[in-house]
């Protein structure tokens, strides 16, 4: 348990505990790799029907300023200027020689970018914003937590709770109430099925996740599925299939 004693914990921590998650360090932080049902188990309940995963382990980042989209083109090989509102990207961070330093989604929030990076890069990431983005006001969002409802009754699961959501379209985001706590919920996620990420503060995370899990069609998955369903998919992990010596276009990822 020593790891554990220093490891981040997400608002979640109890609640994967309660439900019976086998807690592991990852990335610095305490998750849960699987609950009871096995890895299997939960691979095919987010294949299914759908499946809940804390993903508040990933660092969330605004950007605050009138030129912060152009001067994200500076670092990523995506157009981002022309982001309409509401709208998602998945890009990467790149070095001088084209080589990826991360990758991340970007959604245009309307008065400034909302950023996803992996949990493991979160602190590189900072700084090379920070570093290499002039005049804009880069934010860590340490106050929010994250969960992603994936599989395809994602849709029924979310709605149930926000109808609003259903209107969504892949890589589509917006702003709604859910358990009357203002939550940024986007249309995205990383298994290859439906599904939906939900920001909401930290101190609202763990009743958020009751009331998904209360819905007869949803059941928690931990990183061991996350795994399998994103290699399944096709999907790639940065630090195991992409990394600095590989471009967007060796990765494949040109679409």
């Amino acid at each position: 348990m020593a790891d554990l004693d220093i490891a981040r914990k997400t608002p979640l921590f109890d609640l994967h505990n309660e439900l019976g998650g086998k807690v592991v360090e990852f990335a610095g932080w305490a998750m849960p790799v699987n609950y009871p049902a096995g890895i299997l188990g939960e691979h095919r309940q987010a294949r299914q029907k759908a499946a809940l995963f804390d993903v508040s382990h990933m660092g969330q980042v605004e950007l605050r300023g009138a030129n912060a989209a152009r001067a994200l083109e500076a670092l990523v090989p995506a157009a981002i200027d022309g982001l309409a509102p509401g709208k998602a990207r998945y890009t990467q961070f790149t070095n001088e020689q084209g080589g990826i330093l991360d990758d991340l989604i970007v959604t245009n929030a309307g008065d400034h970018l909302f950023m996803v990076v992996n949990a493991s890069m979160r602190e590189q990431d900072l700084a090379h914003m920070r570093a290499n983005l002039a005049g804009v006001d880069v934010i860590e969002r340490a106050d929010l937590a994250l969960l992603a409802v994936q599989g395809p009754m994602a849709e029924t699961v979310v709605a149930a709770l926000a109808p609003r959501a259903a209107d969504l379209f892949f890589m589509e985001s917006a702003t709604m109430d859910i358990i009357g706590a203002p939550c940024r919920v986007s249309r995205l996620g990383y298994t290859g099925e439906d599904g939906y990420e939900i920001s909401i503060a930290a101190d609202r995370a763990e009743a958020l996740a009751r009331a998904l899990l209360d819905h007869p069609d949803c059941a928690p998955a931990g990183l061991g599925a996350r795994d399998s369903l994103r290699l399944e998919a096709g999907l790639c992990l940065y630090g195991n299939d992409i990394g600095p010596d590989t471009s967007p276009v060796e990765a494949g990822l040109s679409w």
